[in-house]
């Protein structure tokens, strides 16, 4: 069989919150809901329905949308309505519909049966992730939006009508092709915490400051390892773990740059990460504290 040609396409993965709890009855009317809200964001949006692929997945929809319309079109203007329309959809229900949406961005294969590729497969997982999940429990909202990293750098990124890059939080993510950054946001509100989040530990007291080492001044740097931690964020055994990565994690962070900052003690301290955004001592971002000693503790004693 003859392969036909891959695509660039947005790939939209969208799944209703615990579908399996809804019986027979039930479950008829939460599909309508959703299709309800994908189709009359496209509308309002503006999307014709030509450059929509749609494929039904029982408690959801697999989308595909042509390189001819604008990602930003949809990161911006189609969730904003389709945010609004679940929220229409989801008033006097006594269990409200709760929607996973999954987005990335590469080559796309159509055949008769539907769309295949990586990119398919990523965005499939990102909103199916446990990660995803956890977050639209934890902060009981009724949608939330996970993008790849790829995406959120091409695209939100640089922001644009009703994009905000600095309302996303980013996570590592365990999946079966091996770990990837993903980008979270709930349509709305600021950047959420992400429930999995391991707090940067506070350093250790620090020794006497010596003499540099002979064998140069950075060889005495050898205590914090290379300076960058393990990024994983290890912590609850999960496939899907949600650790930040080191960066901090924010469109602004420069590059995770270091910064001095000496403590009373004399010796300095490199921060790496973004530590301009906090909620109530609380960083945003993952911040990495480094002590260094030898000629870098002396000039802060100076």
């Amino acid at each position: 069989m003859e392969l036909t040609e891959a695509h660039y396409e947005l790939v939209i993965s969208v799944d209703a919150r615990r579908s399996g709890e809804y019986d027979d009855v039930d479950r008829p009317r939460m599909r309508e809901r959703v299709y309800r809200v994908v189709e009359t964001a496209f509308t309002h949006a503006k999307v014709a329905r030509d450059a929509v692929h749609m494929e039904d997945r029982g408690d959801g929809v697999l989308l595909s949308v042509a390189s001819r319309i604008a990602v930003s079109r949809l990161l911006g203007l189609w969730l904003v309505e389709a945010h609004e329309k679940l929220r229409d959809e989801n008033r006097g229900l006594a269990v409200p519909l709760g929607l996973r949406i999954g987005m990335n961005v590469g080559p796309v294969r159509h055949d008769g049966r539907g769309i295949s590729g990586r990119a398919v497969d990523l965005a499939c997982r990102l909103a199916d992730s446990s990660v995803a999940r956890g977050l639209l429990d934890a902060e009981k909202a009724d949608l939330v939006l996970v993008v790849s990293s790829s995406l959120y750098e091409d695209v939100v990124g640089g922001g644009g009508k009703f994009i905000e890059p600095a309302h996303y939080s980013p996570a590592r993510l365990a999946l079966k092709e091996g770990e990837v950054t993903a980008w979270f946001h709930l349509p709305g509100r600021p950047a959420p915490e992400m429930p999995d989040a391991v707090p940067a530990a506070p350093p250790s007291p620090a020794p006497a400051a010596g003499p540099p080492s002979a064998a140069g001044p950075d060889a005495a740097r050898s205590d914090d390892g290379d300076g960058e931690g393990d990024g994983t964020g290890e912590g609850d055994g999960t496939e899907d773990d949600g650790g930040t990565e080191d960066d901090g994690g924010t469109e602004d962070d420069g590059g995770g740059t270091p910064g001095d900052r000496p403590d009373r003690s004399g010796v300095r301290y490199d921060v790496a990460g973004d530590v301009s955004h906090h909620h109530h001592n609380e960083y945003r971002g993952t911040v990495h504290i480094g002590r260094n000693t030898g000629r870098d503790a002396e000039l802060g004693r100076g």
